[in-house]
């Protein structure tokens, strides 16, 4: 089977593989589901489907993360699955499980072997590989698959370009971002950072969600939560958005997306005193929208953890903001934008 061709945005540490044009899904295998110009669909007559890609090289990792973009009507509902090709051969199918927009949508816990586990939305391996093949399946009539992303990352690596220089140009320059507080929601709302941060940026996008209707649309049975990284890109991209999971390197590299106006949402941990200013004390894992950069450098962020919606705006210290970034998730961000 030949290599799948794939648009790919590759850093040193990091590369982000995306699936969305027809010519993507060549040397791909659809069993009741076909490619074309729309993504990936139901064949006449078929109630479930799967497609399987053609393996993918891309530089070495140990980590991978999935997300996509799907159409689910009523009872439908999307699964993806990766396997990663190593020294060893190829591991078995590790499962990210079963999502829907409108029905019940949950991770699969339990997956672990000798060649890694899956972390609710994220595939750790116990050695790096080199390739990966994905399979999607699709279930219920009308459901269909617009986009498929991947990002593969070397976790050894993740900090390697911590302190690069800055862009000067894309200093003193914000997007205008709704701004959202989690913390106005008693009953769950201080761990609701994920989908508050995907609210407004939809909201900036035109898209005004409520953050109570954007934490029911994310929530995974399974994890008990609102924070899977792969859910909370789908939710977005079932609103017509194109919403992607990613890793940057940098927040030199950041600078490229807010100069443009196009707003990031980034996931960050922090202890006691590490991050100066913070809204709340420590966070084992917390997302904010990455709004721009003040005069000096600082990234400028609505932070959703304030307690009110006007105190959402912060700056936070450059160099302090980019280790925990980085060191947290590896510099992850969830890109979205009109398709």
């Amino acid at each position: 089977m030949p290599d799948a061709e794939a648009l790919t945005m590759t850093y040193p540490n990091t590369t982000t593989t995306i699936h969305e044009q027809p010519g993507d899904w060549a040397g791909g295998e659809g069993r009741g589901v076909t490619a074309g110009a729309a993504g990936l669909s139901l064949a006449p007559g078929a109630t479930s489907g799967t497609w399987t890609s053609a393996p993918l090289r891309v530089p070495a990792f140990d980590e991978l993360i999935p997300s996509w973009n799907a159409v689910t009507p009523v009872r439908g509902s999307v699964s993806v699955e990766v396997r990663a090709q190593g020294a060893g051969g190829w591991t078995r199918w590790f499962s990210f499980g079963t999502w829907s927009d409108s029905g019940d949508r949950a991770s699969l816990d339990g997956q672990k072997d000798a060649a890694g586990q899956v972390l609710t939305d994220t595939l750790r391996l116990t050695a790096k590989a080199s390739a990966f093949q994905y399979r999607v399946t699709l279930r219920g009539a009308g459901t269909g698959v617009r986009l498929v992303a991947f990002n593969t990352a070397d976790r050894a690596r993740r900090s390697e370009a911590l302190g690069a220089p800055g862009n000067r140009a894309a200093w003193g320059r914000e997007v205008k971002v709704p701004m959202r507080s989690q913390m106005l929601y008693p009953n769950g709302g201080e761990v609701w950072c994920s989908p508050t941060s995907v609210s407004m940026i939809l909201a900036h996008h035109g898209l005004n969600v409520t953050v109570p209707d954007a934490a029911r649309g994310t929530f995974d049975r399974e994890y008990d939560g609102t924070g899977n990284w792969a859910f909370n890109a789908a939710y977005a991209g079932a609103r017509g958005l194109r919403a992607v999971v990613l890793r940057l390197p940098s927040l030199a590299a950041a600078e490229t997306f807010t100069a443009q106006g196009t707003p990031l949402a980034v996931s960050l941990g922090w202890k006691a005193g590490e991050l100066p200013g913070a809204a709340i004390p420590s966070s084992s894992g917390h997302l904010m929208v990455l709004t721009g950069f003040d005069a000096q450098g600082n990234p400028v962020l609505n932070d959703p953890a304030a307690p009110t919606d006007a105190g959402v705006r912060r700056a936070y210290p450059r160099a302090a903001f980019e280790r925990l970034w980085l060191g947290h998730s590896g510099g992850l961000v969830y890109l979205i934008t009109p398709r």
